[in-house]
């Protein structure tokens, strides 16, 4: 009796393991749901023809991208892994790695291929309704390897790779990000326009190679979008850096724009709907405040040639051009009626003229200024908002 009691035991263990096994196997299908229930806020889905699961991977096969933006665009993507799945608390998803095939797309004349596109600390959520940062999807990091554009046979456009960063913030307050395209190349010299081809020849701009980074921080609490840096540097043209830091971009915010744009596209009067969005946006701006702001270009000799070719077009050297200009920008700036400024643009644009090296206009308030602010500044007297934003001009600094 003792050996059949053992056998019942072992049978029912195994019936048991057998019949729990499934219910704690990954879901597929739905971790694909929960991906679509987060990317319908911004009108995007992805739809596939089979699911098939692995222990901790899943992949995705016949992938195809959806956008409520470009009805019947769809865009065929193929197989997608997701490799060290596991369920997060909430009913999300954590992969450690998402794998995506090369692209290689041709629309007539033109061509594009891209490799080695990977992410990494891909987060799901399980609830993408919530208010916080855990309900938005999140990447740790995303890159691609080379990126090619072929126009009629000819490269005309490359990158040899990209890289973005997204590290959350001490007790999830929100995350610093950060971007590098790298290895650009363009190639201009198949513009056809006759006179465009001519002055991109004299501005020695046939061939363009350089890189654009990016880097900045989210809070989600208070909205704050501070964009340290959004650069795109090129050799033997410049450098040319835009910053910007402003509050109330919260969470709410965020998805009060994205159902305006989805209502904007499901209204078939595009007329109608199109005026719909822009009061939505004017009622949306009133929540933003304005921090600072800056944009400054590094000259690496682009000025000089600028000045040459359109003081040529002209009948005049680079240089005779350029005294020409120092005399006009304060008789162009006095009718903007801002004394202040204009001695700043002018003794600004008098020493970037004479030596070329850096130009730079900032905004920097005192205080914060909530944009209604700066709104009602502009329609009422368009000439005080240089001061009611801080606005500074400097050269060569």
């Amino acid at each position: 009796m003792l050996p059949n009691r053992n056998l019942r035991l072992m049978l029912a263990s195994a019936a048991f393991i057998g019949l729990s096994g499934p219910a704690f196997a990954l879901d597929g299908a739905d971790l694909v749901t929960k991906l679509n229930a987060a990317y319908a806020t911004s009108g995007g889905s992805v739809a596939y023809e089979n699911v098939a699961v692995d222990g901790t991977t899943v992949t995705l096969s016949g992938v195809t991208v959806k956008s409520t933006a470009a009805p019947g665009k769809d865009f065929k993507v193929g197989e997608v892994t997701f490799e060290g799945v596991e369920e997060t608390e909430g009913g999300g998803y954590y992969a450690e790695t998402v794998t995506l095939p090369d692209v290689d797309a041709k629309d007539g004349d033109v061509a594009f291929t891209a490799k080695d596109i990977e992410m990494t600390g891909l987060t799901i959520p399980g609830n993408p309704t919530g208010g916080t940062i855990n309900d938005l999807v999140l990447y740790e990091s995303g890159s691609t390897g080379p990126v090619n554009v072929i126009v009629k046979g000819k490269q005309v456009f490359a990158m040899e790779g990209s890289e973005a960063n997204v590290a959350k913030q001490e007790s999830d307050a929100g995350f610093d990000f950060d971007a590098t395209l790298s290895g650009i190349k363009a190639d201009l010299s198949s513009v056809e326009d006759a006179k465009a081809k001519d002055a991109i020849e004299k501005l020695g701009l046939t061939t363009l190679d350089g890189e654009v980074t990016m880097k900045g921080s989210w809070e989600v609490a208070s909205g704050n979008i501070a964009l340290e840096e959004y650069a795109f540097d090129f050799a033997n043209v410049g450098r040319l850096a835009l910053a910007f830091d402003i509050s109330g971009y919260t969470l709410e915010f965020m998805k009060s724009m994205q159902e305006a744009v989805k209502a904007q596209e499901a209204n078939p009067n595009k007329e109608e709907a199109n005026q719909a969005m822009g009061l939505a946006m004017m009622g949306l701006v009133q929540q933003l405040t304005f921090n600072n702001a800056s944009i400054r270009f590094d000259d690496a000799t682009i000025t000089k040639r600028v000045l040459d070719y359109i003081g040529g077009q002209q009948g005049v050297s680079g240089d005779q051009l350029a005294q020409s200009l120092k005399g006009m920008v304060p008789l162009m700036m006095a009718q903007l009626n801002v004394p202040e400024l204009q001695n700043q643009v002018s003794t600004a644009v008098n020493s970037y003229l004479d030596a070329p090296k850096s130009l730079t206009i900032s905004a920097e308030p005192a205080n914060p200024v909530p944009f209604p602010m700066i709104i009602g500044a502009a329609m009422g007297a368009p000439n005080t908002v240089p001061s009611v934003l801080g606005v500074k001009v400097t050269a060569n600094d």
